[in-house]
């Protein structure tokens, strides 16, 4: 007879215990996971209107840039919350470890094993609905793929890292709701201790239910937890509701300011006072609660009210209060609906900013790090933002990541790190493959499923060279390490072994799984026919480990193409007061083969129709840096579908930027990324002669 959960949990809670204590003693290897920051957004977005108020900002920025090389800048982590916690308590170079740093933690994790996690993506003329990308497909199945049991392994190590980056005086909130919420309380008194659990909030999100038979749903459940049992915990307030403003503020002033009669005495004898021109005895066994200075002031405030039996009492006029001090049930806070369409940027699963304003103004100080791991819709960093929090948000799927950081920008949100997990591919081998995996065993797995067969050992000696012969002609087959950015240099490694390796071969295929933004820039500037470059799936381990082996999945994996986007032009004209504007006009965008985007046959039909008509519709976001290092790319000027400040469509993006930056002497190296609807990423870099 199979366990039931209960039984079960204690093994769930101690393989995630496990886990988390291998990741936590891998923080001192050098081979440790790490973030690559992927941009440091400026927000500056492009606007119709006149440029100088974004141009002095973008100077200042810029300015500051140089000056707070040391200084704290807040984060978007796209990839696998545990892989990003496993950074941020690793540390590097540029931050150290967060270990004990964060102040307040809220998550807001899937909890509905039923819910649907399409996204749909309109175009101009069509609406196209992409399932889940594979990476998040496999990540969601996988914490589904057992039912509760199978979320709760999920989640036990996740919490764990979560408690290690809390401070002493951290807390931590988790939402959920009916269907994995109890279970859940159990895992977090168990991490935590149940002597730190402070309370579990009801935050009543909707106000009917069609299944009233059923006594329909509508609340989640908020479970608030300290680290230590020293938490910090701010005063907040709810509005008082109307039912007891009608029953308590009954009374309205001669300027129609409504008030409630209190009594102005306090237990234990006093003296008498003097109101106006007659002298009062408190009550029997009581006393005036103000002296004799306290009470003239309140006269002269008009804050007495006298009953018809002519008893002092004191005036609490309801626009002084800020309402009564916070309960465990938030009936005052509404959920998204249409009159909140200013923050909603239609993601499925979003909060309202007050629900988290209530959490980050309790739980955190001014300044204090507040972190969320299921970002979504990005409302926690919004509220952090706005209430002068530093924050950290993640999410491992890239439409929530690129409505986050086009959310900040709108919001006009201080500078801040877009990052990515390193080596993730390197990450999951060691996940499917185990910790001592090898990149030969890797790459041998690749070739096979490409249908190479591998090189002899003395002309293979990485094993990551393939051969495949077809209709007399030979090709060469070179797979890339997973650890490395393929780039200029492999390919042009791999020409050189295609036209000398064994005495020559008619062509060469580099397959690759990450890749410098640029190479589509630099397979053009190649122009060599006998050269192709194509992407290995991202979801080949999972594939992998789901499907039970090589011999399951040949014939099924299928290897892309690279997206690139091709400019028009890149200017650069001298201006007043030691300003230059720079002009950048975008020509193209090549889509990645449609095959490796998660679409049904009819949705593609559609895609591939407006990528032959419009291919610059595809574009989501897309930004300059005008001095880019070959590291790090600064946006200080964006665009993205949805800003309707330039031209009024909230399908397209402008195809022309044209921004003021401080002068410059001699060459900039002016570098465009462009992240299309499916998030995919694309990059050029054009040198361009002083102006």
């Amino acid at each position: 007879m199979p366990k039931s959960l209960l039984e079960e949990l204690p093994e769930i809670v101690a393989s995630g215990r496990r886990q988390a204590e291998r990741i936590l003693e891998s923080l001192e290897n050098r081979h440790r996971v790490r973030l690559q920051t992927r941009e440091w957004v400026l927000p500056s977005k492009d606007v119709s209107a006149a440029d100088w108020i974004a141009q002095a900002q973008r100077a200042t920025r810029l300015g500051d840039a140089g000056a707070d090389g040391d200084a704290w800048k807040n984060r978007l982590i796209y990839g696998d919350n545990l892989h990003a916690m496993a950074a941020l308590l690793a540390g590097d170079e540029d931050t150290p470890s967060l270990r004990g740093a964060v102040d307040l933690v809220y998550i807001d994790p899937p909890f509905d094993s039923k819910a649907d996690y399409r996204t749909k993506v309109q175009l101009p003329g069509v609406e196209i609905e992409q399932r889940p990308t594979v990476i998040e497909q496999f990540a969601y199945s996988d914490t589904w793929s057992d039912g509760t049991a199978s979320y709760l392994r999920m989640i036990v190590p996740r919490l764990i890292l979560m408690r290690e980056l809390l401070a002493e005086t951290g807390s931590i909130y988790v939402h959920l709701d009916w269907h994995v919420g109890h279970y859940v309380k159990l895992v977090l008194d168990e991490i935590f201790g149940k002597e730190n659990f402070r309370n579990e909030i009801i935050w009543k999100r909707t106000t009917s239910h069609s299944d009233a038979a059923a006594y329909g749903s509508v609340h989640d459940t908020i479970h608030f937890y300290s680290k230590s049992g020293r938490e910090r915990l701010n005063p907040v307030f709810q509005k008082y509701d109307e039912a007891y403003v009608e029953s308590y503020y009954r009374y309205v002033d001669d300027d129609g300011r409504k008030f409630m009669s209190a009594d102005l005495s306090g237990a234990g004898q006093g003296p008498a006072r003097k109101f106006g021109d007659r002298i009062i005895e408190p009550p029997p066994g009581r006393h005036w609660m103000y002296d004799q200075t306290g009470i003239d002031k309140a006269i002269a405030l008009n804050r007495i009210f006298w009953t018809r039996n002519g008893i002092p009492r004191l005036k609490k006029f309801i626009d002084d209060s800020e309402g009564m001090p916070a309960s465990d049930i938030w009936a005052d806070v509404q959920p998204l609906r249409s009159y909140h369409r200013s923050e909603d940027v239609g993601y499925n699963t979003q909060k309202p900013e007050a629900l988290l304003q209530r959490i980050v103004q309790a739980s955190s100080p001014e300044n204090g790090l507040v972190a969320d791991f299921n970002g979504g819709s990005g409302t926690t960093a919004a509220v952090a933002e706005k209430l002068g929090r530093r924050w950290i948000t993640s999410d491992i799927g890239k439409p929530a990541c690129m409505i986050m950081r086009k959310r900040l920008i709108d919001q006009d949100a201080k500078p801040f790190l877009y990052q990515a997990i390193g080596d993730y591919h390197v990450e999951t081998a060691k996940t499917h493959l185990g910790r001592n995996y090898r990149v030969g065993d890797l790459s041998a797995i690749v070739l096979s499923l490409y249908g190479a067969l591998p090189l002899q050992p003395e002309d293979n000696p990485l094993r990551n060279l393939g051969s495949v012969s077809f209709a007399g002609r030979k090709t060469l087959v070179l797979v890339d390490a997973p650890s490395k950015l393929t780039g200029d240099a492999t390919l042009r490694k791999a020409i050189a072994q295609r036209d000398n390796l064994l005495g020559g071969w008619d062509r060469v295929v580099v397959l690759g799984w990450n890749f410098e933004p640029n190479i589509g820039q630099s397979i053009a500037a190649l122009n060599d026919d006998r050269l192709e470059v194509l992407v290995i799936p991202p979801d080949l381990l999972d594939r992998l480990r789901k499907k039970g082996g090589i011999e399951k999945l040949r014939g099924q994996v299928r290897f892309a193409s690279l997206q690139y986007v091709k400019l028009k032009s890149v200017t650069r004209h001298a201006e007043a007061d030691g300003q230059e504007r720079i002009e950048v006009s975008l020509d193209n965008y090549v889509l990645l083969s449609p095959e490796a985007i998660n679409l049904d046959e009819d949705n593609r039909r559609k895609l591939l129709k407006v990528m032959n008509v419009e291919p610059l519709a595809l574009i989501e976001y897309w930004a300059v840096d005008p001095d880019y290092d070959g590291q790090v790319f600064r946006s200080v000027w964006q665009d993205y579908r949805g800003n309707t400040a330039n031209d009024g469509d909230a399908l397209r993006v402008i195809d022309r930027a044209s921004f003021s930056v401080p002068r410059k002497a001699g060459e900039r190296r002016i570098c465009v990324r462009v992240v299309d609807v499916f998030g995919f990423e694309a990059e050029v870099v054009k040198a361009v002669a002083g102006a």
